[in-house]
């Protein structure tokens, strides 16, 4: 894509770089919104939501801003509105609503899916939808279509080509979405389904597989996990909760009835059940309430290049990555008898041969299980960890807090939820920006 783009497939959009005229990235685009209109007219593009950093507060930019759009790059003239983006009645989302619905070929009645939509800029600076990339549904359709009878075969067709966008109450899937937004974090994806309509929320949830989801879960609210987790199978639900952290999972099901509780923790495998249900036993702002059961632990006559290959993974929460825990077999909690911590950067000033037991730091208390929330952030703050070993009065490693769920307790329960629903907020707001407001229209 360049300045003098003629054609811009939406889809594409997502995640972009925006640039104000200096230069400087002020956020990543989200999504495009248009207002549709009566058919066969096609849709009339009102800007981008566009992500802004540090907090991810989604703002609008008009479209006849934007001087120019690249393949890594969205730059726009004029000042930026800070105001945070809230959809109006009158728009559509395109990544969030259009994209894998479900529509209907004029003429030949056969029902295919809409891959991306893409757009046109008019003499006049106004941008229009008029095209649409679609591909058949499985099982295809009534009547000819020839080009399009090949499950899996994608043709881009005019908008009026294509029926049935007249509503954005429809049954589409999420595949869409998802693909746009493949590649964002967890915590970012989960931003996004926190805002969208509970029905899509249902369909973006069951449509990302166990180990995303379980991913997403353990970002949102905790009202939205119950909701989530409810609405799906309840075989589904069970496998979910075994993808995620054992201490997200304890506290996910600490939410539930315990009759819905218990057949949850049925229906896991039991290795995977073990270990939330010894969590759920603890006080939920206790040592043992907060610890993760699966920290790095190592036997001692492990290596330094072994434990350093342990603690690679990319997988691993960074606080977790940052020592590695000493214990005699068998190395799973609770484990064998505990020895002491090696932080990770005495790890990388020795040598790669050296055997662990021999640069082991046994000199710092472990926390108990029982200890309160306040006094394990006293703990971390007066050694300056951001994590510690859970060991039991025999001596056995049970599990290890992290400083982000210390964090994630002493905040106040809603914490997550006010970050997703005001982020960011401005201290004041500036004044209504005009060209937003004839592009957009002027009633909210």
């Amino acid at each position: 894509m360049s300045g003098a783009t003629s054609r811009v497939f939406i889809a594409r959009l997502a995640g972009v770089a925006v640039f104000d005229p200096a230069g400087d990235q002020i956020g990543r685009v989200r999504d495009v919104v248009v207002s549709l209109r009566i058919a066969p007219r096609p849709p009339r593009v009102l800007g981008l939501v566009v992500e802004v950093a540090p907090r991810l507060r989604p703002v609008f930019v008009p479209i006849t801003r934007v001087t120019v759009f690249e393949a890594d790059a969205i730059v726009f003239d004029g000042r930026l509105n800070v105001r945070r983006f809230h959809q109006r009645d009158s728009e559509t989302l395109v990544i969030a609503e259009l994209l894998d619905r479900t529509v209907r070929m004029v003429g030949t009645g056969e029902m295919v899916s809409v891959v991306d939509v893409a757009m046109e800029p008019t003499r006049t600076r106004d941008w229009l939808v008029n095209k649409v990339a679609v591909r058949v549904r499985r099982g295809g359709g009534r009547g000819g279509g020839r080009g399009l009878r090949r499950r899996g075969e994608s043709r881009i067709v005019d908008w009026d080509a294509v029926e049935g966008f007249a509503a954005v109450e429809h049954g589409q899937g999420a595949a869409g979405l998802i693909a746009a937004f493949g590649q964002m974090k967890a915590a970012d994806l989960a931003n996004i389904v926190h805002e969208l309509p509970e029905k899509r929320r249902t369909e973006v949830a069951a449509a990302l597989d166990d180990e995303r989801l379980a991913d997403v879960l353990e970002e949102l609210p905790e009202d939205y996990q119950v909701e989530i987790l409810g609405k799906l199978e309840v075989d589904r639900a069970a496998d979910v909760l075994e993808a995620m952290g054992p201490d997200d999972a304890a506290d996910l099901l600490g939410e539930l009835p315990t009759e819905q509780r218990e057949r949850l923790l049925t229906l896991m495998e039991p290795q995977d059940a073990a270990p939330v249900r010894r969590l759920l036993t603890y006080a939920e702002e206790s040592a043992g309430g907060l610890m993760t059961t699966d920290p790095v632990v190592v036997p001692p006559d492990a290596t330094v290049a072994e434990a350093l290959a342990q603690i690679r993974n990319p997988d691993l929460n960074p606080a977790l990555a940052a020592q590695v825990y000493v214990c005699r077999p068998p190395t799973a909690t609770p484990t064998g008898r505990f020895l002491g911590t090696v932080h990770f950067q005495r790890l990388l000033r020795e040598p790669p041969p050296t055997l662990v037991s021999g640069i082991v730091d046994n000199e710092l208390d472990a926390l108990r299980p029982t200890m309160s929330l306040e006094a394990v952030a006293m703990y971390f703050a007066s050694y300056n960890l951001v994590a510690g070993p859970v060991v039991d009065e025999n001596g056995h490693l049970l599990g290890s807090v992290t400083i982000d769920d210390v964090l994630d307790h002493l905040l106040p329960e809603d914490w997550r939820e006010a970050v997703m629903d005001a982020a960011g907020a401005a201290p004041h707001l500036p004044e209504p920006d005009p060209e937003e407001e004839a592009l957009r229209g002027t009633t909210p």
